[in-house]
């Protein structure tokens, strides 16, 4: 691990045309070697866009593992770039709502793009933050991680494991909450609502937290910039009257609107992710013949 990020540093001073292309050189060999994640892609492909071809549905799984290499490698960019490289490469549009935030509760909702850390760093550049955060398993790594996303400003890394009391106390002390919506972490939490037409578990946390503090939820998504000329954080407006009245209503309104931005960039988002793994009582599993 100490190389791999010994490599990253030194591609970091690459210009970014470069690194992108070998990042999209690298995912390509990916796509052929990794077996198991191609299959995984192909299979949330097959379960989400079953309207495509599957010569395009291969194509786009090459290009999502294009896009997460070449993620990986920019990634050090984001670590040990400095801020005015970043401020150049970063566009944000409109802009980071910092009156919004200091305006009450909020909620920035990212859902799983590749380039998810870049709307990270946008939002770190002008204002700290609080998150859930996963210790990884490899110690180097888990440094590294740590230092790059917190070294412009303090991150509050909350664990999953405390529940949601931490994140609502460090809301009400002013702190935007970091929050990736969109991965399968099992049933706990999480209720049956579609994902491109197919039950996903999907966690109810965003309404649930946003009506226990009267919070707003304003999304946000990172894509690449075309030309391999940077990268877009697009903050879109708060959600009016969410979450309303019904929970499972408003986590099938995230799910839709995640879908809509999905459609926008499909290679880029994670199909890589079992997001299908846990699944209602009596039906089959999708990720092997074993239904498992």
């Amino acid at each position: 691990m100490r190389a791999l990020l010994g490599v990253m540093w030194v591609l970091h001073w690459l210009p970014l045309p470069l690194l992108g292309r070998l990042g999209n050189l690298v995912g390509s060999l990916l796509f052929l070697l990794v077996r198991s994640r191609r299959n995984i892609t192909l299979i949330n492909l097959r379960l989400c866009m079953p309207e495509l071809p599957e010569t395009r549905r291969r194509r786009l799984a090459r290009q999502h593992f294009q896009a997460y290499a070449r993620s990986v490698l920019e990634r050090g960019v984001l670590w040990w770039g400095s801020e005015r490289r970043l401020q150049r490469l970063i566009v944000v549009d409109p802009q980071v709502p910092l009156e919004a935030i200091a305006a009450r509760p909020t909620i920035l909702l990212c859902p799983h793009f590749v380039c998810l850390d870049v709307a990270g760093v946008a939002v770190m550049l002008e204002s700290s933050l609080c998150s859930i955060y996963t210790r990884q398993r490899n110690p180097v790594f888990d440094e590294a991680l740590r230092k790059g996303r917190t070294r412009f400003r303090p991150i509050k890394l909350l664990s999953r494991a405390e529940g949601v009391k931490p994140i609502i106390r460090s809301m009400r002390e002013g702190l935007p909450f970091f929050m990736l919506p969109d991965m399968d972490f099992g049933a706990k939490d999480a209720e049956f609502v579609p994902f491109f037409g197919t039950p996903a578990a999907t966690l109810t946390a965003p309404a649930r937290i946003a009506a226990a503090t009267g919070a707003q939820v304003i999304p946000v998504v990172a894509t690449f910039l075309p030309n391999f000329r940077g990268w877009k954080v697009t903050f879109y407006p708060a959600w009016e009257n969410y979450p309303g009245g019904d929970i499972i209503a408003a986590t099938r309104q995230m799910n839709a609107f995640i879908e809509a931005r999905v459609r926008e960039a499909p290679s880029e988002y994670f199909w890589a992710h079992k997001r299908f793994k846990t699944r209602p009582p009596g039906l089959p599993g999708v990720y092997d013949k074993s239904g498992k």
